[in-house]
């Protein structure tokens, strides 16, 4: 399987939005107003007359715990999913998990599983070989993920040879499905957000194409 570095998703995520005949605007706010930020972010994106207020809880999140299985259900029944914002497949097996394709932010890949009480969302950022200097690279990640709320990095083995930078999100399984939305959501902006602030350490002539 080609990986992809996160610098691609970027790109198509970049390019996506100017099609749309949207425009960059800086902003600062604190740490802990991330959330919200994303949420206005998303309404302003509309057309001013496509404008409506969020509408009341659906009874799909009124499961206790989710499984792999009904989070499929309820969310290839969320509007994320039907405006085709995103696509989402099921990838059934002992450890069943979800394919989730961000179509919004370039087609990037998010991979979503439950265990037991905790739903965990992840995707990769970039293979281990093109960070140019490791132990640089992760004291800044030690020293700077906080900024990325919601998120964090990790460092995987995907196999013998091959390892990978993840960032990934963990919430309760007993989460409300907005809830799950917005997480999955967070990481796809975080991933996009990594990329550009760590592009530094990176070999970018590294990157799979």
């Amino acid at each position: 399987m080609v990986i992809k570095s996160s610098a691609h998703y970027q790109r198509e995520y970049r390019k996506r939005l100017r099609q749309k005949g949207l425009v960059k605007k800086e902003v600062w706010i604190r740490p802990e107003n991330s959330r919200e930020l994303l949420r206005i972010e998303k309404l302003l994106r509309e057309d001013r007359d496509q404008l409506k207020p969020e509408g009341g809880v659906s009874m799909s999140e009124k499961v206790d715990f989710w499984s792999t299985k009904s989070l499929y259900e309820a969310l290839s029944d969320h509007e994320m999913t039907t405006t085709g914002r995103a696509r989402i497949e099921l990838i059934d097996g002992v450890d069943a998990s979800l394919h989730i394709v961000m179509t919004e932010y370039g087609d990037l890949p998010i991979f979503l599983t439950v265990s037991g009480e905790q739903i965990i969302a992840e995707s990769v950022l970039w293979p281990a070989s093109d960070v140019v200097d490791v132990a640089a690279f992760n004291d800044a990640v030690l020293r700077t993920h906080k900024y990325f709320p919601l998120s964090t990095i990790s460092l995987d083995r995907i196999s013998d040879d091959d390892e990978v930078y993840q960032m990934f999100g963990a919430l309760s399984a007993a989460s409300k499905l907005q809830n799950v939305v917005l997480e999955i959501e967070v990481l796809a902006s975080n991933v996009l957000q990594a990329t550009q602030a760590y592009m530094e350490f990176l070999d970018v002539t590294a990157e799979a194409v």
